[in-house]
């Protein structure tokens, strides 16, 4: 039987917290949680979304969807307009300073990954990436 820490799932989890605490220092030093980026990258990809459905998108609570969206939106990153179609609707869309600080912190978070995976080949890292991804879309 396999004591705790051996466990493949403490061990996961002990690398998640080192990756986790790694990534939130680096978005931390701008004034960012890892929720910011979280949006701003769902808004580049997707195009402008309502705040609900990008609460649903990134399976955020609504009501802690609208303090990232008023933190970025107060700095610039985000704009807020209202649809065309039904003036209900508030779209939430990246700006081109949103875009640029985008670019900017996946190079920064791409620096903290690749000190996380250091002791990994490319090959070790894409097969750890590939049976990652299985494992959350299970």
């Amino acid at each position: 039987m396999t004591r705790l820490l051996g466990l493949t799932t403490y061990l996961m989890s002990s690398t998640g917290r080192t990756a986790r605490a790694g990534l939130a220092a680096s978005v931390a030093r701008r004034g960012l949680r890892l929720w910011h980026v979280a949006v701003l990258e769902a808004l580049v990809e997707a195009g402008p979304l309502a705040k609900g459905e990008l609460a649903a998108r990134l399976d955020i609570n609504p009501s802690d969807i609208v303090k990232v969206v008023d933190d970025l939106g107060g700095q610039g990153y985000l704009a807020c307009t209202r649809s065309a179609r039904d003036r209900r609707r508030i779209n939430v869309s990246a700006t081109r300073a949103g875009r640029a600080l985008l670019a900017e912190l996946t190079e920064e978070l791409a620096a903290v990954e690749e000190d996380v995976l250091a002791p990994l080949t490319d090959g070790e890292r894409a097969q750890l990436a590939a049976l990652l991804s299985r494992l959350v879309s299970s």
